[in-house]
């Protein structure tokens, strides 16, 4: 066992060096290259120009690609032609490890950099909304209970979900599915907003078509997917007061002159209700970093050690001037350590 382990180590080792070796031969590169979330992109970037100035390295590409998509790009392969670190607003998924380790990328550091909320906002020329998960579930879902059966979505307005909400018409501007904070959305709102909606689980008894039905989002226009740009939804929603838009709570600090979020079971999205869990459309942003590429393309381990200094992501660090959500400083000490070394990710 010990012998055929080596000889897959040795194997890797070899397939890393001809991928590296092939690759440089074409172009090499001397540049940081990142993909990944949307929400997570105006962290990265932060990171990427701090990290510039210092001098001795050039600054690193960040592209908005997505989760979904950074992953693709970023398992596909080892080699200057693919990218060094993946942004992410969700862990990545077992079948995207898999695929990774296909693909000759079989050592993943994961580096947690903090919290965020996703929000449900809206210009603040319109009126403030105040949801339950519940409400916002039935107002969002494809088919929901009607007279004990399960029918396609019928509320037009969202007083036709609660007579207690404005009566406007439901326009929601959201992310597509290769979004990470469509992932989170899904879980933590949609599906628990679909759980509290007791008829649901009445109605549809096997787990698996539950589990679909409270995730799937209508498709009659009520919901429009807008992309990857949440600072395209931003502009969107000045424009037309009665929408809402659905991304992280990054973008709305950055924009509380102009936008307002829901209160989502009556707890507003803050800085501190999500820290503490309160605020419960919350979750974990991620860094992952592709280990081949450490010591071959410039200047990552470097930038890693910035990414996850205190001056960073700490409580008073340039992140938390972005809206990122400092992890505690036990957790933040250990996210450091394996940054230092290094650590491949166990799932």
């Amino acid at each position: 066992m010990i012998t055929k382990k080596l000889a897959l180590t040795a194997a890797a080792a070899v397939a890393v060096s001809v991928a590296f070796a092939g690759a440089a031969n074409a172009q090499s590169r001397d540049q940081i290259r990142a993909v990944g979330s949307s929400t997570v992109f105006p962290f990265t970037t932060a990171v990427a120009e701090a990290f510039g100035k210092s001098g001795s390295f050039k600054t690193p590409v960040v592209e908005s690609t997505g989760t979904g998509g950074g992953f693709r790009l970023f398992c596909a392969g080892v080699g200057p032609a693919h990218p060094d670190v993946s942004n992410a607003s969700r862990r990545i998924k077992k079948s995207e490890v898999e695929q990774c380790a296909a693909n000759g990328v079989a050592e993943i550091t994961e580096l947690k950099i903090g919290f965020d909320g996703i929000v449900l906002a809206s210009s603040k020329a319109g009126q403030h909304m105040d949801l339950t998960r519940a409400q916002l579930w039935k107002a969002l879902a494809k088919d929901v209970p009607v007279d004990g059966k399960m029918v396609a979505n019928p509320y037009k307005r969202w007083s036709d979900v609660d007579p207690s909400l404005p009566n406007v018409e439901i326009e929601v501007l959201g992310p597509p599915p290769t979004s990470g904070t469509r992932d989170a959305f899904n879980e933590l709102a949609m599906e628990a907003g679909c759980h509290e909606v007791k008829e649901v689980a009445a109605i549809v008894t096997d787990a698996k078509a539950l589990a679909q039905a409270c995730m799937a989002i209508r498709e009659d226009g009520a919901y429009v997917e807008a992309g990857e740009n949440d600072n395209l939804i931003v502009q969107k929603l000045v424009a037309n007061p009665s929408a809402f838009g659905v991304f992280g709570y990054s973008f709305l600090d950055q924009n509380k002159d102009k936008l307002q979020a829901a209160e989502i079971n009556d707890v507003p999205p803050t800085y501190e209700n999500i820290s503490s869990g309160k605020y419960p459309v919350s979750r974990s942003m991620f860094v992952y970093i592709k280990n081949a590429h450490v010591g071959v393309i410039p200047g990552i381990r470097e930038f890693v050690a910035e990414y996850t200094s205190e001056r960073a992501m700490g409580e008073e660090g340039y992140l938390a001037d972005k809206g990122l959500i400092a992890l505690p400083k036990a957790e933040r000490d250990g996210v450091r350590s394996s940054a230092v070394n290094m650590t491949p990710m166990k799932l």
